[in-house]
């Protein structure tokens, strides 16, 4: 019995270190080909030229492939999506979890569920019918699709991730850490701002990085509001994203338009896998505190 149990843990165990190994060489193997199929367009075209430029013209008779503008707009619209999206979450996740009536936190959780299933050529679609109008009668423009109106469509789209992550953490916070501050004169609005939300940080900086790699990496639902022209970032003023760069064009490209748009998904790549290490840095250096 004793040898059996053993060889069920062994067998186990090497199921779970296949799945391991073969995750892992998914992600090597990614990196691999983005590198070979990225670099010959970056050494063409010239690393500075490529990432430093600002004028993308793919199909010209003297094509010019500068992404700076895309890079410059993946980096505010995340930034604006974040600023948008955090706050509203966390205040929402902290809410749910510890004020909420047990009727409200039920139905608004269903609600937060429904958001994180529509898919997002939905909130694209959405976002293109109501939104862009708005923002095209509000700030009178000739077209409401923007940075502005990308910004508000990815911040909506992070909500589930962020709330969802954050009302786990805050839940698994033991109570007796809460009922000390209560019993020590602390408002229950100072214990969980005080006592719940710093016990609970790890897990909600875990809810914005993931918040963070899905505003980077969405793509149909920006290219949807945004207008997806190659333009500098301006916040009422058609962009283009790195995401909708690739997507836009990959369908038709070829020769060195499409070895660029590798170079592109690599530098994407790079990019996300940077901001996910800094982000994990400072999580573990949180946790080792």
């Amino acid at each position: 019995m004793k040898h059996k149990k053993q060889f069920f843990e062994t067998f186990v165990h090497g199921i779970f270190l296949l799945l391991g190994l073969v995750t892992v060489g998914c992600v090597l193997l990614i990196t691999l080909y983005l590198i070979f199929a990225g670099i010959p367009a970056i050494r063409e075209i010239g690393l500075f030229s490529f990432l430093l430029g600002d004028t993308w013209a793919s199909t010209a008779q003297q094509p010019s492939f500068g992404i700076l503008p895309f890079i410059l707009t993946s980096v505010y619209g995340t930034a604006g999506a974040i600023l948008l999206g955090v706050p509203i979450g966390f205040l929402s996740a902290v809410y749910l979890a510890k004020l909420a009536p047990g009727p409200v936190k039920k139905a608004v959780s269903a609600a937060v569920s429904l958001l994180a299933g529509i898919p997002s050529v939905v909130y694209g679609l959405v976002g293109m019918m109501v939104l862009v109008p708005a923002i095209r009668r509000v700030f009178r423009l000739p077209d409401g699709a923007s940075l502005l109106a990308a910004i508000v469509v990815l911040g909506i789209m992070i909500l589930p991730s962020i709330i969802s992550v954050s009302i786990t953490a805050l839940e698994a916070v033991p109570k007796e850490y809460e009922d000390a501050s209560l019993a020590l004169g602390a408002t229950p609005t100072e214990t969980y701002f005080r006592v719940s939300v710093p016990a609970a940080k790890s897990g909600i900086a875990a809810a914005v990085v993931l918040g963070v790699g899905r505003a980077i990496g969405e793509a149909m639902a920006v290219m949807m509001v945004s207008g997806n022209a190659p333009n500098m970032p301006s916040l009422f003023q058609s962009v283009r994203f790195l995401t909708t760069a690739v997507a836009s064009e990959m369908s038709y490209s070829s020769g060195l338009q499409q070895q660029a748009l590798f170079s592109i998904a690599l530098v994407l790549f790079l990019f996300i896998t940077l901001i996910n290490a800094v982000l994990n840095f400072f999580l573990k250096h949180s946790r080792e505190e």
